[in-house]
């Protein structure tokens, strides 16, 4: 098990799927874990059971697409625990549609929420961690930014440059002590994948060389390699987690 103990890790998109157990293994790891989402009621309620299992969790509500206010509680926490170790980028959306159907708004939320609020993240996270000399930046893509899919190009564009902008920051900020990565997850089991019938998910399966759907916590056991001390000469890379999906 890798540890975290000292270590003070901001999670975006925590109240549910793969934030919500990347907060639960990050406690696991005995770091003091600030979940952030939209809504009270799920982070407080993840936040009170980190606490009740003897972890150590607070929570923030915050619209990521609001980069102003994002940026403000990034900077508010690491004033106040007098240190930022590890932010994890992981809010995101999606609004599909084919290209000659999508609308400009539909564009708009889905690049302003999955890139431009990372971006908000980056700039304010990078300032606290280059003052200590240290940090980890998790931004949470998906393997859709590398191969594209039909009717997610606006999703496929944000997590492309989600990619490309990691690669980039990773250049800028690595003599500092702190590192960049993207983590692409594949085919993650969620409430609306279960909802899928049984001949889409053979379909699915029929792709993916280790023959079962992931989990969030094949994600979440990645993240955390990359958020510990022993990943410190891995930086400006992109894991992808997806059983062999798509092996070059």
């Amino acid at each position: 098990m890798f540890s975290l103990a000292n270590k003070v890790a901001i999670i975006t998109g925590a109240s549910r799927g793969i934030g919500k157990v990347i907060a639960e293994v990050f406690a696991n790891a005995d770091a003091h874990v600030v979940c952030v989402a939209r809504t009270e009621d799920a982070i407080k309620s993840l936040s009170d059971e980190i606490n009740a299992n003897g972890g150590l969790a607070s929570f923030q509500t915050c619209d990521i697409g609001d980069g102003e206010a994002f940026s403000s509680l990034i900077s508010e926490i690491a004033k106040d625990q007098g240190k930022l170790d590890i932010l994890v980028n992981n809010a995101g959306v999606t609004q599909d549609n084919l290209l000659m159907r999508m609308k400009e708004d539909q564009w708009d939320t889905v690049l302003n929420i999955n890139l431009k609020g990372a971006f908000h993240g980056m700039k304010a996270a990078v300032r606290p961690m280059m003052k200590n000399r240290s940090g980890r930046i998790i931004n949470i893509a998906s393997i859709v930014g590398i191969t594209g899919n039909p009717g997610q190009a606006n999703y496929a564009a944000s997590k492309a440059g989600l990619i490309g902008m990691s690669k980039s920051v990773a250049k800028e900020v690595a003599t500092r002590g702190i590192t960049v990565n993207c983590i692409a997850p594949g085919w993650i089991g969620t409430d609306m994948t279960d909802e899928l019938s049984d001949e889409v998910k053979e379909e699915f399966l029929s792709r993916i060389p280790a023959n079962r759907i992931g989990s969030p916590e094949d994600i979440a056991h990645t993240a955390l390699f990359l958020a510990s001390d022993e990943a410190s000469y891995i930086t400006g890379q992109t894991i992808t987690v997806d059983g062999g999906r798509i092996i070059n």
